[in-house]
């Protein structure tokens, strides 16, 4: 245990080195974390998410163009899309056809739905922001608690070493007879304890030095090392009351702007259902072709006379009357001839008068109204226990720091008692119970000093979170 105890004093004066070569701050603790933190960067997804919902709810203003053509074969009897009479025979035919339409007027459903989309997206930014608030405020509690464990070792094992002197000199004095042997046994019984504590805060110190890497997400290091705070934040009791706190976190914090927009989010979408009772006006238009293999053409070729079967007199010989015909041929019209000459188009306008749709509409507004009334709930609720946490958190941070103000003198006191009652010791005065005693209330009143200054650190950093400003 004594080896043991060496190496952690020597530990405690390698820290002060590598300290001084390089360290974890915390704000380098807080970025690393909100790196590699893994609902964070679910929370970053579901924000992208809720962007291209706005976006898209944004490009349901704009026209909508969509083409088609296809390619078949018939075979029996089928309607020629040339002619568009019947006809018994195998033939391919082809299509195509360009349509567009634009929304004029839907009840103004698509305006709203974007409203709505947009204020879910910034919810959905403003709920991403408080996980990282919230990453950033459990990261500083796991510093705090490793500097506090660090500090904590480093006083009992120094408290250790005055009690290790204590020991080896008691040996000396009782091998000589200047003591009675049962001095050093209470002094030995008192250095396996305080070394028993320094062991248990060491432990804890590697337990919140794993709690810090793991919130980090890096592997953890025994020889991990964070920078030190310095004691000017408690030179003064926090500036700001609980009521201002609440104010300012009602207009600050990302976690109240998140369910005030989900509240107007709900609101704007029970408006786009109401859209739904309205008449729905939309502008069409359509370009059209197609191609049958049937079809064709008849091109001139020659010209032949004929008998008409008439006749004229000259000289009373009746002569014959001739008339010339053009002779055709038949041509298979060209594909791309077909679509050019087949080309036709339509615009129009349709509406859509809703009178009766088994009573969807009304059952849809219906289920907004209650998101809606769901929505501003959640927000009362959110904000009855964002009130009643900041009134707790403010008096715990009052407690810690009247506590640590009665620590102080405390441990300025029972720093001279200890003093004297180690020199009347020393002289042999004073029995090594009374000593001890002493020397526990000195051990104790430090510890306390310790872990309250840090304690009143974490809760003004609380504070500082519910006002939307948390300083690193």
């Amino acid at each position: 245990m004594r080896k043991l105890m060496q190496g952690i004093i020597a530990c405690i004066i390698s820290i002060s080195s590598y300290a001084q070569n390089g360290s974890f701050s915390l704000q380098q603790c807080v970025e690393i974390a909100l790196n590699n933190n893994i609902p964070v960067k679910q929370n970053e997804l579901l924000l992208q998410s809720a962007r291209a919902d706005w976006q898209k709810a944004k490009a349901n203003l704009l026209p909508d163009v969509n083409g088609n053509w296809g390619y078949g074969w018939n075979q029996g009897r089928a309607i020629d899309p040339f002619t568009n009479s019947y006809i018994d025979q195998r033939f391919s035919s082809s299509g195509a056809g360009l349509s567009a339409g634009l929304t004029l007027f839907g009840g103004l459903q698509l305006q709203n739905l974007i409203r709505q989309t947009g204020y879910a997206y910034h919810a959905s930014e403003m709920e991403w922001q408080q996980s990282k608030d919230r990453l950033t405020l459990d990261v500083l509690l796991a510093y705090l608690t490793v500097l506090n464990n660090e500090d904590t070792w480093r006083i009992m094992s120094e408290q250790a070493e005055v009690t290790r002197r204590q020991v080896e000199r008691l040996t000396v004095m009782v091998k000589e007879g200047a003591v009675g042997s049962y001095l050093l046994s209470d002094m030995k019984g008192q250095l396996s304890g305080d070394e028993l504590a320094a062991i248990n805060n060491y432990n804890a110190l590697q337990t919140a030095k794993l709690d810090l890497s793991q919130l980090m997400n890096i592997p953890y290091n025994k020889d991990m090392q964070v920078e030190r705070l310095t004691e000017a934040d408690l030179l003064e009791m926090y500036p700001t009351n609980a009521a201002e706190i609440y104010t300012a976190s009602l207009q600050n914090l990302a976690q109240v702007k998140a369910v005030d927009l989900r509240v107007k989010s709900m609101a704007k979408g029970v408006q786009a259902a109401k859209g739904g009772y309205y008449p729905y006006l939309r502008l069409n238009g359509n370009l059209n072709t197609n191609y049958s293999s049937v079809s064709s053409m008849s091109v001139p070729t020659t010209l032949a006379e004929i008998n008409t079967g008439q006749y004229v007199m000259v000289d009373n010989i009746k002569n014959p009357v001739l008339a010339q015909q053009q002779n055709y041929t038949s041509q298979k019209i060209s594909y791309n001839n077909q679509f050019k000459n087949n080309l036709g188009t339509y615009v129009g306008l349709s509406l859509n008068i809703p009178i009766f749709n088994n009573l969807q509409v009304s059952t849809n507004v219906k289920k907004a109204k209650l998101s809606e009334k769901n929505a501003v709930y959640e927000a009362e609720n959110t904000k009855l226990i964002l009130k009643q946490s900041i009134e707790k958190a403010y008096q715990d941070m009052a407690s810690a720091y009247e506590r640590y103000k009665v620590l102080q003198e405390q441990v300025a006191q029972y720093k001279e008692s200890f003093r004297s009652a180690e020199i009347r010791f020393n002289l042999g005065t004073i029995v090594s119970t009374e000593y001890l005693l002493t020397k526990n209330n000195y051990d104790r009143a430090k510890l306390n000093l310790t872990q309250t200054w840090y304690e009143y650190i974490f809760r003004t950093r609380i504070l500082d979170f519910y006002q939307g400003k948390l300083a690193l």
